[in-house]
Parts: structure tokens; sequence; C-alpha cells
């Protein structure tokens, strides 16, 4: 999407003020929106299938519930955000969760802690571990290559990306670009001509075409159309649509009932938030459909929207992963996934930093430019933060930086009182 995808944060976690990034989706006129990446204090201011926070019988997580949304209800209306939620994530799911605002600016109706947010490319980690559950069951490999599974388009391609493989790919390492103008091909893609597999497939014959931005394995490119490709290879190799092996494979054996594609709600629908942009300095909700978000060719690369019982459900599997084997994936499959390649800090999906709080923490941050979510993981502490907005301004990642330092504050600050008593 945006080829100026910058290196800025803003989450200040431990005690250095640097701001690095990695770009994020980006809509409409590939305006760059930036992660956050480094956690610091602000200078100013059982199973996967467990059940939702919401559903855990629990006075501490009433009384957390209602902590956190006094926290988050200050930082949304010191960064004028329509709604702000945040939640705590344990081995078993959501632990308390909270959510302040209102769901579209205009409107009185108010957001609650169970309603929909896009996540961005928050997305891609849940990609990630898609693929890396068909390489365990031994339909994919991580040495797998476009040239592999599409042998017709092999002579098509620049043959250089012949040697792009699906962990290149999924590491920002293939030199798949980040900009996809070239040929007009951004402009078709949101045409929706054909099923979005097709689409992958025009994204993927066009992008191949032409010789990589770097060689692959050489250096680090954050690309959206990375991902699209190795969706389409997924997508190739077992005959279902990203879509659907998102489902088969993640959402449903996870209880992820709330977790879809695109803009939360329907044309014409006002019971789920909207998103949001900034016109003029005025909040402009956006109305859900087809132009609420990116096109379906790089939905692999972030556009699934659900709860955030939902995703700390998908979290959770990462923190208990980290640890052990799942019903899911193993915990050498977790390892890689959670591995950056030497000399970088991008694994698949997640950005891995140390942090004082946390030892080796990861993290990643999404955004359409109309939503915002950010998480850190801490896997040494058996914990993770996420935080999530319905606005895509830098207001947005100010705002959700601050709340998850305040999340992490919170866990590390009860935890030690419970140590104490």
């Amino acid at each position: 999407m945006t080829s100026t995808a910058s290196r800025r944060l803003q989450v200040r976690l431990a005690c250095t003020h640097r701001t690095r990034a990695a770009a994020v989706i980006a809509v409409a006129i590939l305006c760059p929106v930036l992660p956050s990446r480094a956690a610091e204090p602000p200078s100013t201011r059982p199973h996967p299938a467990s059940h939702p926070a919401a559903s855990r019988p629990s006075s501490l997580d009433a009384r957390e519930n209602d902590a956190l949304r006094e926290l988050l209800d200050g930082i949304r209306t010191r960064h004028k955000l329509p709604a702000l939620g945040g939640a705590i994530v344990d081995l078993d799911g959501v632990r308390s969760i909270a959510a302040v605002g209102i769901r579209r600016h205009g409107s009185a109706e108010a957001v609650t802690p169970h309603d929909l947010f896009h996540i961005g490319s928050c997305t891609k980690a849940m990609t990630s571990t898609v693929i890396a559950r068909l390489i365990e069951e031994g339909t994919l490999d991580w040495t797998t290559t476009p040239a592999d599974v599409f042998p017709e388009l092999s002579d098509a391609m620049d043959p250089a990306f012949r040697k792009a493989t699906l962990e290149l790919l999924l590491t920002h390492r293939a030199g798949a670009p980040a900009d996809l103008n070239a040929d007009g091909l951004w402009a078709r893609l949101w045409e929706r001509r054909g099923s979005p597999i097709e689409q992958r497939l025009d994204l993927l014959r066009s992008v191949l075409a032409r010789p990589p931005v770097s060689e692959p394995g050489r250096r680090y490119l954050y690309s959206n159309a990375g991902y699209a490709i190795a969706g389409a290879i997924a997508e190739r190799k077992t005959g279902l649509s990203w879509e659907d092996l998102m489902r088969r494979k993640l959402f449903e054996p996870l209880g992820m009932k709330s977790a879809g594609f695109g803009a939360p709600g329907a044309v014409g629908g006002g019971d789920v938030p909207w998103g949001h942009v900034l016109r003029e300095g005025k909040l402009t909700p956006i109305e859900p459909g087809p132009m609420a978000d990116n096109p379906p060719a790089i939905a692999p690369a972030g556009t699934v929207h659900c709860t955030l019982s939902d995703w700390g459900r998908f979290v959770a599997l990462h923190l208990r992963g980290s640890k052990e084997d799942t019903p899911l994936l193993k915990r050498d499959a977790f390892h890689r996934l959670h591995t950056p390649s030497r000399g970088a800090d991008y694994a698949m999906g997640w950005i891995v930093t140390q942090r004082e709080w946390g030892g080796t923490v990861q993290t990643h941050a999404g955004s359409n430019t109309m939503w915002y979510g950010v998480v850190w993981m801490a896997p040494q502490k058996d914990f993770a933060v996420l935080a999530v907005t319905n606005l895509g301004d830098p207001a947005a990642t100010h705002a959700c930086d601050e709340a998850a330092w305040q999340l992490i504050q919170h866990v590390l600050t009860s935890t030690e009182k419970r140590q104490d008593d």
C-alpha cells in the first residue's frame, strides 16, 4: 500500500524515547498510518477455545473492568476519540475488558466491550498462524515459493522472485513492493473484479512480473503485497479461499464467532461502531460498506474485524504456544512465528523487542486509516494487552499507545500487590 511506510512510534514503554515503526494498511489514497513499536511511559501524561472474559465469573474481573473503564475514559477524552477499548489477556483469554465512548460521531449510542473493531495489520499474525498450520499438516513448507505453486506463471515471473519463499514473504524479506500503483494495479484492485481468489491472483501475477525491490532474503521492506501473495499460495494449494481458511483453521477452532472481514457492519446498519476520519479537523464517520476498507485482494495483510474477547482468544493461543504444544500448533511452530530473522526485529506478524518490564515481547499495530489497534504480548510474564479505537488519525495512535502502557502498568502493579499479599 504505501511506499512511505515509515518507522515511527509512540507507545513509549520503558527507558528510551526511540521511535521506530512498520507500515500498516492504508486506505484509498495510500495514506500512511504508523504502528506502535516501543512501549514506554508517556513523557507527559487453558485451551484454545477458552471462554471469553465476560463468561468467567470473578469479582476481580468486575473490579478490573471498572478500573479499566475509568482509565480508558480519561484517555479517550484527552485525545478526542469517538470510542476506545482495551483488554488484558492471560493464558486463558481476556481477563478484563472495557470500552468507552460512542459508536458513531453524532450519535448517542454507546460503545460496548463486546462491539466489533477492525484490527488492520494485526491480521498478519493470524495469516502467519494459518500458514503454520498448513505447514504442520504437510500442505505447505516454509520453503514453498510462488513458482512451486503456480508453475504456469513461472516463465512470466521475474527470475529473482522464484526464490521468494513463504518464510521470506511473511517476514517482509522477499523483495515484494510496498507500493502497488505500478501498472494500475491498485486502482484495478479497487474495482474488485472477480472473486477474492481471482483478485489475489491478479495481484500475484502483476507483482511477480516486475523485478523485486531487493534480492529475496537480502533486506527487510514492509509489504502488504507479500502477505497477499502468501495468502494466494495457500489458496492454490488447498483449493479454499483465504477467508475460508481463516474460518476453518483459526476462527472456528478458537471459538472466534465474531471474527469477519472488512469494515464491521453492513450498509445502512447502525448497531456497530463505525470507523472515522478527520476532515478539516472534524470527526467524520464512515458508513460500513465496500469502500470502508481496503480491497479484498490484500485481506491477508489486514482486513479482520472482531471483538476484543475474540482477539484475546487468538493472543492467548500465542501466549500458551510460547510455553507448550497446543491443539492448533506445536510449540516449535510458535517459536518460529515469534523469532525474527537475523539482524531484524520482524518475525511473522510480530515485531520483537526487549523491554525491562517484560523481557522479550512481541507487538504489532494496524490501521486502515479509519480504525486503529495495537497488541503488546509478554510471554515471559503470561499476559498481553490490547487497545482499539474507531479512528485512524495520529491521535488514535497516541491514545492507543497511552492506553497500552496504562494497561501494562495496571497488570504489573496488580501482580506486585498479589505477591505482597
